[in-house]
């Protein structure tokens, strides 16, 4: 692969790992962020620390993208002194955020119109897929552009599928987290119901994994409910912006999801009373107040 200068903007829980799997792989890597300290890993790994976004694209062949919600890529893409306006005409840029499908497109559109190649490119595998390279990446945009990221993508994911145009990726990530937000809050119910009742619980919840009721989300997240640990690995915050894309997506395209706008719903509980920075198998917290439980 002949792209092997990479600027990476955003060394969050997910970014950081990310750009140290690229570093780790031998490609030439520059970060930047907020808060300068999170680059220290990447410097580690051979990366370098960039003073400003300025700096981190110029001569970037790759530029990948990892912040919070849709205005913060429009900020970094669109905005004033943005990649947009300080990149090379040509690069590839991999936008592995969370956003709306139609802000997607709309920058899509954009960064054609200026001679840029974007791929939405979201990732599901929440911390543990990310430090261990092993996430799904669902990637929209033209289909060119995907071959030429893939062995970018195979460093840092291990389900990497091109499902459709700009805006494609972002959509299947907003089914990826209904489904996600539903399963947790069905676990989290499970806990709370089993435990109400004396059951060994953890021995409970290692039969359910064994049968049709084991998930992904089961197997990663049990242990933070059954020791009422909710250190963030993917934050309520963020997943009740994925339940507004999710439940406004829907409305837009005429589909009714019940089940999703309840989960929504319960989301923006958690979140209203305070656990907004908590992990989202933090919803059995929400479950424990319905039940008048104690909160753990």
């Amino acid at each position: 692969m002949h792209m092997t200068n990479i600027a990476f903007i955003g060394l969050g829980i997910m970014g950081n790992p990310m750009a140290v799997h690229l570093a780790n792989a031998g490609h030439t890597v520059t970060g930047l962020d907020r808060s300068p300290e999170r680059a220290e890993d990447l410097v580690a790994a051979g990366g370098r620390a960039a003073t400003s976004l300025a700096d981190a694209v110029k001569g970037a062949d790759v530029i990948c993208v990892m912040v919070p919600d849709s205005p913060d890529v429009q900020a970094v893409l669109e905005g004033e002194d943005g990649v947009f306006q300080l990149a090379e005409t040509g690069t590839l840029i991999i936008d592995f955020s969370s956003i709306r499908p139609d802000v997607t497109q709309q920058l899509a559109e954009q960064a054609r119109a200026l001679g840029f190649h974007l791929l939405d490119a979201p990732v599901s595998g929440g911390e543990a897929g990310a430090k261990n390279a092993a996430l799904s990446i669902m990637v929209g945009g033209d289909a060119d552009d995907f071959a030429k990221a893939k062995p970018l993508f195979d460093v840092v994911g291990k389900t990497v599928v091109h499902v459709g145009p700009s805006g494609s990726g972002q959509t299947v990530k907003a089914a990826n987290q209904l489904i996600v937000a539903a399963n947790i809050q069905a676990v989290a119910e499970a806990v709370v119901f089993l435990e109400a009742y004396g059951v060994d619980t953890k021995a409970a919840l290692e039969v359910l994994g064994g049968g049709l009721a084991g998930s992904t989300v089961l197997n990663q997240k049990k242990e933070n409910m059954l020791s009422r640990s909710f250190q963030p690995g993917f934050r309520i915050d963020l997943h009740h912006k994925d339940m507004g894309i999710v439940t406004a997506a829907a409305r837009e395209a005429g589909v009714v999801v019940p089940l999703g706008a309840l989960v929504a719903q319960l989301v923006a509980s958690a979140r209203a009373n305070g656990d907004g920075g908590l992990d989202h198998s933090a919803l059995l917290r929400g479950v424990e107040r319905l039940s008048g439980k104690e909160i753990g």
